[in-house]
């Protein structure tokens, strides 16, 4: 009995110095913890930067950020950085001013210059003739104005514009259907159905 006692006493005298040794190790930090490092990148990171009157998603790669315009795609803004002598792959909120500058000058001046006529969204302008290629705001209001030149022309496209119908040949029959339930009501037929039954 006493030898069983004093096996037992040696037993949890060992457990408790594991023990204690585990939860110090648990309470200091690893010597390859990255958290002060992400804390300085938060803070030099600007989660918005504002390239032609469109807020851009800081987090994002420079290529991929770009893409946040209207009219510039994956395409586009690999030209464009590379144009502008920037990583595309760099993070956009933590560029320098310098090279945010550069990226603003690039995208703002004729983008003709730098696309290829292929890739222009705007070829053969009906005012200028030549080709163009929009983007930003400038692209909202050119699509609105060409809509309003169809329907002032009462051409066949802006007559569906006008009237809220597919524009492109689709089929109007079952699909599409918008609007009031145009067809025969069930409730309605029955009672005129059971007069005709009875007379016969």
């Amino acid at each position: 009995m006493a030898k069983e006692k004093e096996t037992k006493e040696k037993e949890t005298k060992d457990k408790d110095p594991k023990e204690k040794v585990t939860k110090e190790k648990a309470a200091k930090p690893k010597k390859g913890d990255d958290k002060p490092v992400k804390k300085a990148v938060d803070e030099d990171l600007r989660h918005i930067v504002r390239i032609l009157n469109t807020d851009l998603a800081g987090k994002k790669q420079v290529h991929m950020a770009l893409t946040g315009i209207k009219g510039v795609g994956r395409r586009c803004a690999k030209l464009f950085t590379d144009r502008a002598g920037v990583d595309p792959f760099a993070t956009l909120g933590l560029l320098p001013d310098t090279e945010i500058d550069k990226l603003k000058k690039v995208i703002e001046e004729d983008a003709t210059k730098i696309l290829p006529p292929w890739m222009v969204n705007r070829r053969g302008d009906i005012e200028t003739g030549t080709d163009i290629h929009v983007m930003g705001l400038d692209l909202n209001m050119t699509l609105r104005e060409d809509l309003d030149l169809m329907k002032k022309m009462r051409s066949y496209k802006g007559i569906r514009h006008e009237r809220g119908l597919r524009v492109r040949g689709q089929r109007t029959r079952s699909s599409g259907r918008t609007g009031a339930i145009v067809g025969v009501s069930r409730k309605a037929v029955a009672p005129a159905a059971a007069p005709a039954a009875t007379k016969e």
